[in-house]
């Protein structure tokens, strides 16, 4: 147990630095390097239940359809990865349901205690966040051997979070299915693929409702992938002969983050839900306009995140951030700032809107009516 506890805090310390580390900007975090493009899944529902057994052979499966192939986690500016990766999505009443296809030469898993650093091992990954609102969010992990780690986060590293890492999804029904042989060397695989139950009344933990018809909830799914071969009939990770460490991982992932880091919620695709039954209909995604609003802001965010870092405190005016170059875009919201040295809040809202947009320090969006 104090292992696990020690190992975790290294952990969350290394994620820590890493959300500061890199950095288009020159003082503070490292920001996503894309256009706010994400991806978007019309999620369909499901009449009877599915059994969880990653067989995906029910009527339903058949008719979803599959994500894009994962890209890497900074966009087309990397090589395409080695290996195909895709997603599915159903939901009903009880449940929204995952599935995954991992196409794997090498099968191979270590970690079969609940709640370890499942990412230490090839691994799959969620990342949910039902209001979109970049704090609130759960994060899931699962090796080949059906290894799980959940935890919930009230919001992301960059904006000094708790991790709760004793929270579990209570009701979770998850399997794996071998294409292949699992930890066999001598051999070449095809697959895996991941089969999941997410219970909805878990998922209100932050979001007061389960979903509904034409809802909008951000996801993302990862896939951690290390290099390895093959030494003395076992798996072991190849070492990089000027660190002396093993090669990063390699994170392949459904909507490009723009920065090796999955903690920017902002950046995860769009999952609509509809209530047509998976086959019987097709649903176009509806971009909601508002989120040109929120991405606005949130690049408000990032440049009151550097200019503190610099001068140490907060822009007083927006033309404070444009006269130190943290702007590069016009903006289009006419947002209003107020601040003090150590706290700050921003509203901005389109015109033919009902709504005004918020955002604050703490990187939380929320709105109000006008």
């Amino acid at each position: 147990m104090r292992k696990n506890i020690f190992a975790l805090l290294g952990f969350l310390v290394l994620l820590s630095a890493g959300v500061y580390a890199q950095g288009t900007n020159e003082y503070g975090m490292k920001v996503p390097a894309l256009p706010f493009n994400p991806n978007h899944y019309v999620c369909y529902k499901t009449s009877a239940p599915l059994k969880i057994d990653g067989l995906l052979n029910e009527p339903a499966w058949k008719a979803a359809e599959w994500t894009s192939y994962f890209k890497d986690i900074e966009g087309d500016v990397r090589p395409e990865p080695r290996y195909k990766t895709r997603a599915k999505m159903l939901w009903d009443d009880k449940y929204l349901y995952i599935a995954a296809e991992i196409q794997e030469p090498h099968i191979q898993a270590k970690l079969q205690q609940r709640d370890t650093i499942i990412f230490y091992d090839n691994d799959f990954e969620i990342f949910i966040d039902p209001n979109g609102d970049t704090h609130g969010y759960y994060e899931f992990e699962m090796n080949a051997l059906n290894t799980v780690w959940d935890l919930l986060l009230v919001k992301p590293y960059r904006d000094d979070a708790p991790v709760i890492n004793s929270w579990n999804i209570n009701g979770l029904k998850s399997a794996v299915k071998i294409y292949g042989t699992i930890n066999k060397p001598k051999d070449t695989d095809d697959k895996w693929v991941v089969e999941l139950a997410y219970p909805l009344n878990v998922l209100k933990e932050f979001n007061s409702s389960i979903p509904k018809d034409g809802d909008q909830w951000r996801i993302n799914f990862s896939r951690v992938e290390w290099k390895t071969k093959i030494e003395n009939g076992r798996y072991v990770k190849e070492i990089n002969p000027e660190s002396g460490k093993p090669y990063p991982e390699d994170n392949w992932v459904w909507s490009p983050q723009g920065v090796v880091n999955m903690h920017f919620p902002e950046m995860w695709g769009f999952l609509q839900f509809t209530d047509k039954e998976a086959g019987t209909a097709s649903v176009p995604f509806v971009y909601n306009p508002e989120e040109d609003v929120k991405w606005e802001l949130r690049n408000l965010y990032y440049a009151q995140r550097e200019y503190s870092a610099k001068f140490g405190q907060y822009a007083s005016t927006i033309r404070d951030l444009e006269k130190v170059g943290l702007l590069s875009n016009a903006l289009k919201f006419r947002p209003e700032l107020k601040n003090t040295m150590s706290l700050y809040e921003i509203i901005a809202g389109r015109s033919d809107s009902k709504f005004i947009w918020h955002i604050d320090q703490s990187g939380r969006t929320w709105n109000t009516v006008k």
